[in-house]
């Protein structure tokens, strides 16, 4: 799929979806008066002044522009959530994991929400957050659960969560139910005074569904959308991230995450417009950065 290719998916796309969650139904036939579905004529800002000026506004047809390592690893480490997620983690794993961060200066540690309070204690007088995890890993928990367990979470000492979308309402078209979905954590987050990242799983979506997925999110108030949870059938790739960035524009945050490895792995990913790595492997990347600056 060329640049060009990939701006008319997205173009056409975001406005047949919120044209579905403004009226509560399919995306309405063309303006030309056909009867048909839209015919690509390119007049739609003369013919549905209206549909045109919501697109805009959700910033989706804007390109941001991917960010270059050009600093030292130190500046890479502040983009990187330090992150154990593993069910069998022990309490001395999640202790040596914010001890790391604090070390390397990492931006976050995500884990398992009965870890937040200890992630909170430990980090008290750091500057690095504590991120949770909501609806993890399979996004299918009820709308009012996952809010529940976000304003919970964020009680005990989250400063950031990280929600999985409900794959399977977007496969399904439900669009309300996913930005329904989204909204209750948003909504959590931000009455609580944290931030919201939104897990897409993007390994189990068609090209066309992230873009879906991404203009949900962002029409629902996310603050970042993400990857992946790390448990699906695959993580990051850095032709997603790039997707991602061009639906959503520069307004919000990009989290890369599944599969990342290695320093060549997250520069790519930063590149491509990924505002934050999710890493288990973070010093690892971050001991190459330093290698590749010596």
């Amino acid at each position: 799929m060329t640049q060009l290719d990939a701006e008319r998916l997205i173009e056409q796309i975001t406005r047949e979806v919120l044209l579905i969650l403004q009226t509560g139904g399919p995306a309405l036939p063309c303006a030309s008066g056909s009867g048909e579905g839209c015919n690509g004529c390119g007049l739609c800002a003369q013919r549905a002044g209206a549909a045109v000026q919501s697109i805009v506004d959700a910033g989706a047809e804007r390109i941001g522009g991917g960010l270059g390592l050009t600093g030292v690893a130190a500046e890479l480490a502040r983009l990187i959530d330090h992150t154990l997620l593993r069910p069998e983690a022990t309490r001395e794993q999640i202790i040596q994991l914010c001890a790391e961060a604090r070390q390397y200066g990492f931006a976050a540690v995500c884990v398992n929400p009965t870890w937040v309070r200890l992630c909170a204690e430990r980090l008290c007088s750091s500057p690095v957050k504590v991120c949770t995890v909501v609806g993890f890993p399979l996004g299918a928990t009820l709308s009012e659960v996952k809010a529940y367990e976000a304003r919970r979470a964020i009680r005990l000492g989250a400063e950031e969560i990280d929600m999985v979308i409900n794959v399977g309402a977007l496969k399904s078209g439900d669009y309300g139910l996913v930005e329904n979905d989204i909204a209750g954590v948003v909504t959590a987050c931000q009455e609580e005074g944290a931030h919201s990242k939104v897990i897409i799983e993007a390994a189990l979506l068609t090209d066309e569904e992230k873009v879906k997925a991404c203009t949900l999110a962002k029409a629902a108030g996310a603050d970042y959308v993400k990857t992946s949870t790390g448990f699906g059938p695959g993580g990051a790739t850095a032709a997603d991230v790039a997707l991602m960035r061009r639906v959503v524009g520069p307004e919000i945050g990009i989290k890369a995450a599944g599969g990342i490895r290695t320093f060549e792995q997250a520069q790519q990913m930063v590149q491509a417009g990924a505002t934050r790595i999710g890493a288990s492997a973070s010093v690892k990347i971050v001991q190459e950065a330093k290698g590749s600056k010596a």
